[in-house]
């Protein structure tokens, strides 16, 4: 074994060399070419925005503006010291642009109050009404009016909540800004991105960001992050099953993070949650928009989807409008190779090709009148994982795209034809004290390559229902969001169901090198896609209702899109299951209110699901040709 993690170390350890190589050449160029401001900007309601400007030494010619919104920090802070780790790319650097990164309201060296989710005011605003869409304004204005050598084009651009301040930002947009890109953006807090997905609450995640937030400080740019909660240990499984109810997490997070207090005061889809939403609030975009996410994002690809639609439904007069995924995590376009997550290889450098042909060029495009990029299509540009190819539409999801219902069946067969007749069904005990892992060794945080790991520790366990293809005799190209359609029954009140669509790898696959892990690839269930629902809410987020024990009940929802080619020779498969701990918090399978649960309230249940002509259970995807 000692081997084997020397042989990570090296490889970790080179990867952390070459990035700290190019951190440092990109520092010197800026420090040689570039000049750093430090304003205040004041806003409409007289608070001052702590604001960071880089502009070029080369003064023969004008450049586009610009802007990065964040609640983590521009540090380091001085005029002397260079950019901190943030967007754009180097690319952009050389190219030249004027650079604006700015503390949002509340935070850091800003003046005012932080509001996690800002809510948009969509009515016309006084002077005393501000939110984060005139904050941009604000800023922007105050720049076109002081800051010389611009050329009246401003573009803005972020990741995951610097990504929600760039949605906000094209929202009642300043006439300079140009173009956008809101990157894995958060759309909405609590129906599919950081805090909740389909009423579950993800747990691991918030406990592990919401534990550092308030803790953030220009200190975050070491490599070394000290802001986490103290576990004490790196087998979450047993930390969060050994923390118990939700209501035992004050003594962590309760009087340090006031959000988290939200979040446990608002499980529900209520009118603090709603008013989160940004979708509403997207319609009539001016400036050109470049959605981009990546399709392992563990955090805000529902944000991502949702941003796109929204633009595409609402908004006409658009200029330009594309959607970006690639074989990403969170964020992961912007930095490294792109070439691989975990086991699984993409044998290309996805995030540079994405830089360099598709990022660059479209704000060359609109901040500079460069010619339009070839690279980049009508509507979207989508890397197929299986194939590991890149595919271009003219509409998303494809119009070309068929439905294909995968029935549910017996002995675990998955089937195309009609739905079995008669009037089987699966079942299996969900005990919350023994709830099925969301991966083989879970850590306290939630991993991020959790939505490609291998699946056949699941699958072994009697409360994960498994429903297997036959072997594929051609490539299935799914192209979209994914149709669940449940008919299920429990002997408790509340229960939560998951789905998970994975992708079954012959036997005879190929292994992988290095592979110090000894990891056999043969018959690899890679997760493809996975979410969970929470049964109270199947008639509406907002008003819970208990099942009936024993009644069966519907549950329709939709797992976030995919384009993904299940190869020839490999098998398409479902499992569900009612816990995937502790990516999501526990189900005490008492109808309830889960922050204040008791530990009385945790209890056993027999879970049905149902597989006949009067109630079939399966996905419906859309297929397209290879």
């Amino acid at each position: 074994m000692r081997w084997i993690v020397l042989v990570a170390v090296l490889v970790a350890g080179a990867g952390f060399t070459r990035a700290a190589d190019d951190a440092k050449a990109n520092t010197e160029y800026q420090l040689a070419n570039y000049t750093k401001f430090e304003y205040r900007i004041p806003m409409r309601d007289g608070v001052s925005l702590f604001t960071v400007v880089f502009v070029p030494k080369d003064t023969s010619k004008t450049y586009p503006i610009m802007i990065h919104r964040t609640p983590y920090g521009v540090g380091p802070y001085g005029p002397d010291f260079p950019a901190g780790r943030w967007l754009p790319s180097p690319l952009f650097w050389k190219s030249g642009y004027i650079f604006v990164n700015q503390d949002v309201r509340g935070r850091l060296k800003s003046g005012g109050t932080f509001v996690h989710g800002r809510p948009h005011i969509p009515a016309k605003k006084t002077p005393a009404d501000v939110d984060e869409s005139s904050d941009a304004y604000d800023t922007i204005d105050w720049l076109i009016k002081n800051i010389p050598g611009h050329n009246g084009r401003v573009g803005m651009e972020g990741i995951s909540y610097p990504g929600f301040y760039a949605a906000c930002g094209m929202i009642d947009a300043h006439p300079a800004l140009k173009a956008v890109s809101p990157q894995a953006p958060v759309i909405d807090f609590f129906d599919g991105d950081d805090c909740r997905h389909n009423g579950a609450f993800l747990l691991a995640h918030n406990f592990n960001f919401f534990g550092q937030f308030r803790k953030l400080s220009p200190k975050m740019y070491t490599w070394k992050d000290p802001r986490e909660p103290e576990y004490g240990t790196e087998d979450g499984y047993r930390f969060f099953l050994d923390l118990g109810p939700l209501s035992n997490s004050d003594k962590y997070l309760h009087k340090s993070e006031p959000f988290w207090a939200d979040q446990m005061a608002h499980p529900d889809y209520d009118e603090f949650c709603q008013a989160r939403n940004l979708r509403p609030h997207i319609k009539a975009i001016r400036p050109a928009v470049l959605t981009v996410g990546g399709w392992y994002d563990a955090e805000d690809l529902a944000g991502t989807l949702n941003c796109y639609q929204r633009v595409a439904a609402s908004s006409p007069d658009c200029p330009q409008n594309v959607l970006v995924m690639g074989p990403w995590v969170h964020g992961g376009w912007s930095r490294g190779d792109g070439d691989a997550l975990g086991p699984v290889k993409f044998h290309a450098k996805t995030s540079e090709y994405y830089r360099e042909k598709v990022e660059l060029p479209f704000f060359e495009q609109h901040l500079k009148g460069v010619a339009p990029a070839t690279t980049l299509p009508k509507a979207a540009l989508m890397y197929e994982t299986g194939t590991n190819r890149w595919r271009r539409f003219d509409t998303w999801p494809p119009a070309e795209a068929r439905k294909v219902t995968f029935h549910f069946a017996a002995d675990g067969a998955l089937i195309t034809t009609s739905p079995p007749a008669g009037d089987g069904f699966d079942e299996y005990v969900s005990d919350p004290a023994r709830p099925v892992p969301s991966t083989e060794r879970p850590t306290p945080r939630m991993e991020k390559e959790y939505m490609t790991a291998d699946q056949r520790f699941a699958g072994q366990r009697p409360d994960v229902l498994v429903y297997q293809s036959p072997v594929l005799t051609e490539d299935v190209c799914v192209a979209g969001p994914i149709e669940v359609s449940l008919h299920v029954s429990t002997t408790g009140t509340d229960s939560d169901f998951v789905v998970k669509l994975i992708d079954v790898y012959p036997d005879d696959y190929p292994g992988i090198d290095p592979n110090p892990a000894n990891l056999h690839m043969g018959g690899y269930q890679q997760l493809v896609r996975g979410e969970p629902f929470r049964g109270k809410y199947r008639n509406s987020l907002a008003k819970p209702e208990p099942f009936e024990p024993g009644k069966p009940a519907t549950i329709r929802f939709t797992l976030p899109d995919v384009s993904h080619s299940f190869r020839s020779g490999h098998r398409i498969m479902v499992q569900v299951q009612s816990s995937w701990f502790p990516l999501i918090d526990r189900n005490p399978q008492t109808f309830c209110d889960i922050p204040k649960a008791r530990p009385e309230d945790f209890r056993k249940a027999t879970q049905r699901v149902y597989r006949s002509t009067a109630m079939p259970s399966g996905v419906t995807f859309r297929v397209i040709k290879p």
